[in-house]
């Protein structure tokens, strides 16, 4: 069992206050508003789980706040980063750096990372974001390394990614019709070095991308004092967790991805809905994780 938040917050006035914890690191929409009544279908997109490794937390300490004048909401963190190596590679291309989360249990850091979000919401029923997260991933190899070991130095080094990653997204309400969208691109150095070194195959860049658009049949009904909503939807997804590699590996195809969901969300209220939706998954290489998928549940937020 895990915590998954667990912080302080200092409020000094609205444009600046302090945050130290166990934080959500504010990448894209999914990861910090992941709750199942907040988004439609059975499952969150997979780019939330291949390239942006919701739930996604460590701990950290930064400012935060808001400016109503520009209509415009910040958040500035330092961060312990991805663990990348405890004995064995935790980074891999499959699935990027989703093993390397440390969810604040007992978390190595031998380097500090930033993470920060910029959002805008001047427009009525419109939010647009731009995250962004640097810095390097963490390894055991660093405890008790002596600094005139220029070996061990080395093949520590050799434990660790520098990663970038920049995200953009969007949602708009209006009138029963809803859309959002989200783009991630990851740059990811030394990564040659460390596959090298581990046996891995993690890529040198992962991007994807998806966007989705629904209407809520139920917003114009006049029969709907409780304001449930009735909203068929459809997603469209793409995503490459080896979008780019280093030296003479090949790319696996298999992780070159096209996910299309289609379905329908009842929300009774706010913090319950009921959900069912078709999935189909593909990849420019056949694999094991292409299929046809239908999907029911419930989500509940309490």
């Amino acid at each position: 069992i895990y915590v998954e938040q667990a912080f302080l917050n200092y409020a000094i006035k609205p444009q600046i206050n302090i945050r130290a914890g166990l934080m959500l690191i504010p990448m894209g929409i999914i990861n910090e508003y992941h709750e199942p009544p907040t988004f439609n279908g059975v499952e969150r997109p997979n780019l939330d789980s291949k390239i942006v490794p919701t739930t996604w937390r460590e701990m950290g300490a930064g400012l935060y706040g808001r400016f109503d004048e520009a209509a415009i909401r910040y958040q500035l963190y330092v961060v312990n980063g991805f663990l990348g190596y405890d004995g064995e590679a935790r980074l891999r291309g499959s699935d990027g750096f989703r093993k390397g989360r440390q969810k604040g249990a007992e978390s190595v850091i031998s380097s500090p990372n930033i993470s920060s979000k910029v959002e805008y919401y001047g427009f009525n029923g419109l939010k647009l974001g731009l995250s962004f997260y640097s810095g390097r991933t963490q390894s055991s190899m660093f405890d008790g390394l002596r600094i005139d070991d220029q070996v061990a130095q080395l093949s520590a080094d050799s434990s660790t990614v520098g990663l970038s990653m920049l995200g953009l997204d969007y949602r708009y309400n209006y009138k029963g019709f809803m859309t959002r969208g989200q783009f991630i691109y990851s740059d990811i150095r030394d990564s040659q070095r460390y596959n090298a070194f581990t046996g891995s195959d993690l890529g040198s860049a992962m991007m994807g991308y998806y966007i989705e658009i629904g209407y809520d049949i139920l917003s114009h009904s006049l029969s709907n004092p409780d304001g449930k909503r009735l909203t068929p939807f459809v997603r469209y997804e793409k995503y490459d967790t080896q979008y780019k590699i280093q030296g003479d590996m090949d790319r696996n195809l298999s992780y070159h991805r096209t996910d299309i969901t289609a379905g329908l969300t009842f929300h009774v209220n706010p913090r319950a809905a009921f959900k069912a939706d078709y999935q189909k998954f593909m990849s420019d290489e056949k694999s094991s994780e292409d299929r046809d998928q239908l999907n029911f549940g419930v989500g509940v937020w309490f």
